[in-house]
């Protein structure tokens, strides 16, 4: 296969596991310049192997392998809180470095997953296609590019290598939903009808980009974001998933509904205000304001929840007010 990659800075996320063993490999055999970055969450005696496994590698063929080691709690939103120090030790590298792409061995295994879930959930068509080949974040480019390759293929280029690779034993933990979704359902689905899946997910993907909305803001100023806001509430949650999806952020179905509910509201570190012309998205910011810049607020029609975030980085009300 080949891999559309013409960036010359690219970092890997590695785990030593079949998808990113066999990218590794990849990469090398199609001369894409690459480094590589592993976590270890200290959860598994086999992790630290993991960790000499890749160091070996980065030695043989002159690659640079950055390594976080981080102790982990397994019984505490394990799933969520391994992505989120993963990718805030990717994005340190990233910026400091000055990486261009993240390469993530995602692959069709996943891809269904993803579907799955979402779909358990309740979820409309890009929430259910969420597993992107590429993904423009603030400050780099994160490239999926084996998201048509099923993890048996993969295995298989592997085997044929006579490449070591290593199979992580909680992948067979059934307590996370997504294994669950791996061991009961995707699995046995994509290996009886891999290619009507393949050629399903194309033709639901041409059906997202008919769809396309206007994902640009009107105005950026640092982290803050201003949209026209569309009638339609299911464009208006597009911007807003598109938006939180850049600054590493996923919304569930029942914050969407809250945003809708409140119009003006906290997502997690982010305040989120509908008015009635625009759409507001900002870092949340718990600062005291002086009554002056409250009342320049009050006249430009800055929502409350957006001020704080405004004073802090010193952006100009003045200037928002032609809003």
């Amino acid at each position: 296969m080949k891999l559309n990659i013409t960036t010359q800075k690219n970092l890997l996320a590695f785990s030593a596991g079949v998808d990113s063993t066999a990218l590794f490999f990849m990469l090398l055999e199609q001369d894409i310049p690459f480094d590589i970055a592993i976590v270890n969450y200290n959860l598994r005696e086999q992790s630290k192997e993991e960790v000499t496994y890749a160091l070996s590698l980065a030695l043989e063929y002159n690659k640079q392998c950055f390594v976080h080691d981080v102790k982990l709690d397994s019984q505490s939103n394990f799933e969520k809180n391994a992505r989120d120090i993963r990718y805030e030790f990717f994005e340190e590298i990233i910026e400091e470095y000055s990486y261009e792409t993240l390469l993530t061995a995602h692959q069709l295994n996943d891809k269904l997953e993803w579907f799955l879930m979402q779909l358990s959930k309740g979820a409309g068509l890009s929430e259910l296609l969420g597993l992107q080949e590429q993904t423009q974040k603030e400050h780099y480019r994160l490239l999926r590019p084996l998201l048509n390759i099923s993890k048996e293929c993969l295995e298989e280029y592997l085997i044929a290598k006579k490449v070591k690779y290593f199979y992580d034993q909680s992948n067979d933990e059934l307590k996370y939903r997504r294994n669950f979704m791996r061991h009961e359902f995707a699995n046995k689905f994509l290996k009886e009808f891999e290619s009507g899946i393949k050629h399903s997910f194309e033709y639901l993907q041409k059906d997202l980009h008919s769809l396309h909305i206007k994902l640009t803001p009107l105005l950026k100023k640092k982290k803050l974001e201003v949209f026209e806001k569309p009638q339609d509430e299911n464009k208006l949650i597009r911007i807003i998933d598109n938006s939180l999806k850049k600054r590493g952020y996923l919304l569930s179905h029942a914050q969407r509904e809250e945003i809708l509910r409140q119009q003006e509201c906290v997502i997690d570190h982010f305040a989120i205000a509908i008015t009635p012309s625009h759409l507001w998205i900002a870092p949340v910011v718990e600062i005291k304001m002086p009554k002056e810049f409250k009342e320049k607020c009050r006249i430009a029609r800055i929502p409350k929840k957006i001020r704080p975030y405004l004073f802090e980085k010193s952006i100009e009300v003045d200037f928002l007010s032609i809003l």
